[in-house]
């Protein structure tokens, strides 16, 4: 998912007894598996982290479309340029719903957009890293899209209405994402001994980032326990992390790619892939903006965001006719 930054510690300690008694009764409704709607009493700590999370995987979306929107222009064919616009539509939309879903717990579209311009909140680390071909096109969708089904399935059943049922459309629509971009590599990987090579460059290169993208360890992650408790979560970073390894593998053994991880083996007796180790120095180096293209990208989000102010003042002028 593209909330990897989400470890904030929430703490009840400074409850009365009449929000003890509350708070008692909130957990019983989250482990009954009813769903929390936006006028229903929850703790402060709960709609602080939804708040994040929810922000965080908006502003995801939004700057997620310009690795792919660079290649707009550059397309192959009208079907691969169609394709690719209609996913890079597709993004947009999932940005306008959770920031609609983050609205609903009480805070301002427009506080939520200048954390974003001005670096407080984070959005996912893998747009930070630049798509140098076509081929990297595919990569993205069958691995960052990949990893990010992986996540977010889980997130229809969030404890939290609005966010759980924002997501079932989105899961549907990163379905496609996913598989168009199967589609597109695996075209790349069976086509000329050069193509070929593409493709395989790019496994190389997205390989990593995309095992990132699931956050930090869970032995460096020690304060997801209270979103696992309030199922927010629903599964720890590290055992998305395996569910997607072990899904992809043989999704790149179909078409004679070779995942770029020496120590990567199956292991029979625990039935999953064993993996290398990650570059967690990398990871955190990129999250805090030293990545390869984090100043480009919010260069690119700010100026967009000034040149359509018109458009937010004559839709503010209009509603108050």
């Amino acid at each position: 998912m593209y909330t990897q930054s989400l470890n904030g510690t929430p703490t009840d300690s400074d409850l009365s007894q009449d929000d003890r008694e509350a708070l008692v009764r909130f957990q019983a409704r989250i482990d009954r598996d009813e769903k929390i709607e936006p006028n229903d009493w929850m703790p402060a700590a709960y709609r602080k982290t939804l708040v994040r999370q929810i922000s965080q995987h908006a502003h995801s979306e939004v700057i997620g479309m310009q690795p792919e929107g660079a290649w707009l222009s550059r397309a192959p064919t009208l079907k691969r340029k169609g394709v690719l616009m209609a996913k890079i539509q597709d993004e947009a939309g999932h940005g306008l719903y959770l920031y609609s879903a983050a609205e609903t717990l009480g805070v301002a579209r427009s506080d939520l957009v200048d954390q974003l311009l001005s670096g407080k909140a984070k959005y996912s680390s893998i747009f930070n890293y630049p798509t140098l071909n076509w081929a990297d096109l595919g990569a993205v969708g069958w691995l960052v899209d990949g990893a990010a089904i992986m996540n977010q399935i889980p997130l229809c059943r969030c404890s939290y209405g609005p966010y759980a049922r924002a997501m079932i459309r989105v899961c549907k629509e990163e379905s496609f994402h996913q598989r168009q971009g199967y589609e597109l590599i695996s075209d790349m990987a069976n086509g000329t001994p050069e193509q070929h090579q593409m493709a395989q460059d790019a496994l190389d290169r997205w390989w990593w980032p995309a095992l990132m993208m699931f956050g930090p360890s869970d032995k460096d992650s020690a304060h997801s326990s209270k979103s696992m408790q309030w199922k927010i979560k629903r599964f720890t970073n590290d055992e998305l992390r395996q569910k997607f390894i072990d899904a992809t593998v043989p999704q790149g053994d179909r078409i004679g790619l070779k995942l770029p991880d020496p120590d990567l083996k199956w292991n029979a007796s625990e039935g999953h892939y064993d993996y290398g180790e990650i570059d967690w120095e990398e990871f955190k180096r990129v999250l805090n903006g030293d990545g390869p293209c984090n100043v480009e990208r919010m260069e690119i989000r700010t100026a967009a965001h000034e040149n359509g102010a018109w458009v937010r003042e004559a839709a503010a002028a209009h509603a108050e006719k």
